[in-house]
């Protein structure tokens, strides 16, 4: 998600440079498809928090040892591996995610037990070694790639990125997932409004047209009509809204988490310069919550948003300021991402991103509002 000044851009690229690029993203989306979108998005925390602890360490020791240099190994590590071809969320997490949904109508019976929700969604599975499932993977994640390079290079205003590309990329490929295997854009609504996450506290199950529950005759390779169709077999008792954190979808408890979460970003970014390390340390939390940990929260859009809100203020209002300026930016991407999965995810059978979305949205804002003035910069895009 992440700073274009790492990035080469398609438009301009030698032609041995881009192929390089190319073959690497399409096993960077294959990988993401053996190893499951979570867990290669898990491997994203660890390279950049071993690739921002290089830039810290060489930012300390670089004046007493020029010979170290001025960062190269470190932007390498993040931006060009944890943030690139081969475990960049945009092409990793991305084809991950694409493979999902492909699974997820191709082979339900893979699905394993105690999974309440369409199998297209189900992020923790691993793929391992399935050749079509890795292909499509593989597909995703050059895809991924493009849209982030050509975004990169096309979506800039007066030398300021408009969004974060990487995060744009991954809803991008998200919603092409859905519509090239079948799924609704977004899904019909079981409560009185796409917001409404009611039909899932009482337990509502998917129900047919006519009131009944989803019959043998119903095609169990068709995800549920947004019209109010009939529901397959394989939606049969499901439950009718799926939020995407059943633990993590009041709006009182995800704007709490999102105020801690945002200082927590912005006070590391304070004390070491880093943006991206306690996303990255987000990031490395959710593998607790693929080992199957109840209730971990996920964070990586608050403090990647709050570190921004730290950068934004710092200039200009000092760090104490910063600090709550980076609460506030943290509560609001966690809102953002709350409003976003009711509306994109809660409804249709595959994975969406939240934080991706919610992120291209605050970092729009950021730039935009940079751009017009008002904020005297736009964070790192």
């Amino acid at each position: 998600m992440f700073a274009p000044v790492l990035q080469v851009p398609v438009i301009g690229m030698e032609v041995e440079q881009f192929l390089l690029l190319l073959i690497t993203a399409a096993a960077g989306g294959a990988f993401g498809a053996a190893l499951g979108a979570l867990p290669a998005f898990i491997f994203t925390g660890f390279v950049v928090f071993l690739g921002e602890g290089l830039a810290i360490l060489q930012r300390a020791i670089g004046g007493a040892f020029p010979e170290v240099g001025q960062g190269e190994l470190a932007t390498g590590v993040t931006g060009v591996i944890g943030f690139g071809a081969v475990t960049g969320p945009h092409i990793a997490f991305a084809g991950g995610v694409a493979a999902t949904a492909y699974a997820g109508k191709k082979y339900p019976e893979m699905e394993p037990d105690g999974w309440d929700y369409h199998f297209g969604k189900n992020i923790l599975y691993a793929f391992g070694t399935k050749p079509d499932i890795l292909a499509v993977g593989a597909v995703f994640g050059v895809l991924g790639m493009l849209i982030n390079q050509f975004g990169a290079a096309l979506l800039v205003v007066g030398g300021t990125g408009l969004t974060d590309t990487i995060a744009l990329s991954v809803v991008a490929t998200a919603f092409i997932a859905r519509a090239v295997f079948g799924y609704p854009i977004v899904g019909k609504s079981a409560g009185g409004s796409l917001l409404d996450m009611s039909p899932f506290e009482r337990e509502e199950p998917r129900m047919a047209a006519d009131g009944g529950i989803a019959s043998e005759e119903s095609d169990p390779s068709s995800e549920p009509r947004s019209d109010g169709g009939e529901v397959p077999l394989e939606h049969e008792g499901r439950l009718a809204t799926e939020p995407w954190l059943p633990h993590q979808y009041k709006w009182s408890g995800v704007a709490t988490i999102g105020l801690v979460g945002g200082i927590l970003g912005g006070y590391i970014w304070i004390q070491t310069g880093s943006i991206f390390l306690g996303y990255a340390i987000s990031a490395i939390s959710l593998l607790f919550l693929n080992l199957g940990v109840e209730k971990i929260p996920v964070t990586h859009h608050i403090t990647l948003i709050g570190a921004v809100g730290a950068v934004v203020f710092a200039p200009v209002a000092g760090s104490v300021v910063a600090l709550l300026a980076a609460g506030a930016f943290g509560a609001v991407s966690g809102l953002l991402g709350e409003l976003t999965q009711r509306l994109f995810y809660a409804h249709s059978g595959t994975h969406v991103d939240p934080p991706a979305m919610a992120i291209a949205i605050a970092m729009f804002v950021v730039a935009v509002l940079a751009i017009l003035g008002v904020l005297p910069n736009a964070g790192y895009v």
